[in-house]
């Protein structure tokens, strides 16, 4: 098998400073090579400098890139133009901000085929619907006509690899391309992805900080750190024999520990919910009149001890964070119960709820959107005090109690004077579980808290969440799609399927011995390491 890509000693510096070292690797014809590491190691400025769309500030110290045996480096822009999409295609992380939500999926297909091979008319419509099948889209031709908004994260990624694979890449660069995912979408992406590779001998350049999907996809494995490659190998050795003391680490932390728990008394429910139903209207017409209801949560219950996690786990749209935010008085119940230390919460008034409001905490799934960028760290926390009128009224001593919380979620007391863009994904994170921690509360939801963490990262914020608890005993309601981290995280897990619970448990017993198919479904298509 021939070379279809070849790095040659790849630098890359902002002046003085080189951001990518000597970085070699070839990647052959029909092959799925994966570079791992956590952000900011260099992966993605890899494949920018591949497609040569690095910004102003970087320049290219030493090295080459060549695509099979000619140099991009020497080529000129126009002739760059012409590879960018046609030998050489890109499948990003965020289906949703790289699709333009103004035009229609077909049209940004078309696009690429207008302009790569100028097909038109009827031929260039046919060849879009017959990417569409190709990628397993449903209904092609009704689906040509309809705009990103209109079609659930694993069928926009359907689209982004329509565009991709348009006019047949002799590369296909795959950037994070399953990270947001749930596990059954992930599942037929990954599925897809091999079928692809295969009836078409495509070469694939497969960015991720997921072991499990590299175990299952690739061909051979290359781990970056500060933007070196610490290591490549097979990817059967790679994980039969990891060399580096950074890849055993990555490896570690994406298997994971489940640290015995003592086993609790029967305590009593911190929160109970019963029967929750939470229907949102269907409105229609110009009088905007009720012509049916979306059942978001139909009919939940579920318990929490003071002390104790629940997993709350289910594929997006099954209405997970709706019952965070029925919970929180963030959406109005349509029927049942939420009582919180006995009391009932889906009755209270604005004022009666404000006690409440500090007993229950939230950690979101985006800490940078959840964060204010034009406050401090320390102002972000401070507010949550001052609203809810937790601790000292002096500035003094909520500087102390500031720095002191900052400490304890392993940050530094001088981060509160600085601002949420100057921190790293896994630092905003605890960062804003500082903030919930602020106002002392007894129950935090943690939406999705992990989803967007390098695997290292995600390992030290689930150790973290570990110790506050064993230290204050506050119990976590725990949402999220993945599977792999319920084992580590939670004492009882609830499985969510449109609007309803289908199994719930102790988490020995549902993840060992699963009851109902749904559970044993989403269980079949988490991906394992495959050692």
């Amino acid at each position: 098998m021939h070379n279809i890509l070849s790095i040659e000693n790849l630098t890359l510096a902002v002046g003085k400073k080189k951001i990518l070292k000597s970085v070699s690797f070839k990647i052959k014809q029909g092959e799925v090579f994966a570079l791992v590491g956590e952000s900011g190691s260099g992966k993605s400025l890899t494949s920018l400098a591949i497609m040569r769309l690095l910004p102003k500030a970087i320049s290219v110290s030493s090295g080459d890139i060549k695509l099979k045996s000619n140099s991009l480096f020497a080529l000129p822009e126009y002739k760059m133009q012409k590879i960018r999409g046609k030998s050489i295609a890109m499948i990003f992380q965020e289906p949703m901000s790289a699709l333009n939500p103004v035009m229609s999926v077909g049209s940004q297909v078309a696009e690429v085929l207008k302009l790569h091979l100028g097909l038109k008319g009827e031929r260039l419509k046919a060849k879009v619907i017959s990417l569409f099948k190709e990628v397993a889209l449903k209904d092609p031709q009704e689906r040509y006509s309809w705009y990103p908004h209109q079609l659930s994260g694993g069928q926009k990624q359907r689209v982004m690899i329509a565009i991709a694979l348009a006019c047949e890449p002799d590369l296909l660069i795959a950037d994070e391309p399953t990270t947001a995912l749930d596990v059954t979408i992930q599942a037929q992406v990954l599925e897809l992805l091999n079928k692809i590779k295969q009836e078409r001998n495509l070469s694939i350049l497969f960015i991720t900080h997921d072991m499990a999907v590299v175990s299952q996809i690739a061909d051979t494995v290359a781990v970056m750190l500060h933007g070196e490659i610490v290591e490549q190998a097979l990817c059967k050795s790679f994980f039969k024999a990891p060399q580096h003391p950074y890849t055993k680490r990555l490896l570690k932390d994406a298997i994971g520990v489940k640290e015995e728990k003592k086993t609790a008394t029967k305590a009593k429910p911190l929160l109970e919910v019963k029967a929750l139903k939470v229907h949102f209207p269907i409105k229609k017409g110009f009088f905007q009149r009720t012509v049916g209801v979306v059942k978001a949560v139909d009919g939940v219950t579920l318990s929490i001890a003071k002390g104790r996690t629940l997993a709350l786990v289910g594929e997006s749209g099954s209405g997970k964070s709706t019952i965070g935010q029925a919970i929180l008085s963030l959406v109005p119940t349509t029927e049942g119960s939420i009582r919180f230390e006995n009391q009932e919460l889906s009755q209270l008034k604005t004022e009666a709820l404000k006690p409440y409001r500090r007993k229950i905490q939230i950690v979101f799934q985006d800490p940078f959107s959840a964060l204010n960028p034009r406050m401090t760290i320390g102002d972000i926390i401070r507010e949550g005090m001052l609203s809810l009128g937790v601790g000292s009224k002096e500035r003094s001593v909520q500087d102390t109690q500031i720095e002191a919380l900052l400490l304890k979620v392993d940050l530094e007391a001088e981060h509160a004077h600085r601002y949420p863009h100057e921190f790293s994904g896994g630092q905003r994170q605890r960062i804003g579980i500082a903030r919930a921690l602020a106002v002392e509360p007894e129950l935090i939801i943690c939406d999705e808290p992990t989803s967007a963490l390098d695997v290292s990262v995600r390992s030290q914020v689930l150790t973290l969440l570990k110790k506050l608890q064993e230290e204050s005993g506050v119990s976590y309601l725990f949402i999220t799609h993945d599977l792999s981290i319920v084992p580590i995280i939670a004492d009882e897990v609830a499985v969510m399927k449109e609007g309803k619970i289908v199994e719930q448990g102790e988490m020995e017993k549902v993840m060992n011995n699963p009851q109902h198919a749904y559970t044993k479904k989403l269980l079949k298509s988490a991906p394992r390491m495959i050692i």
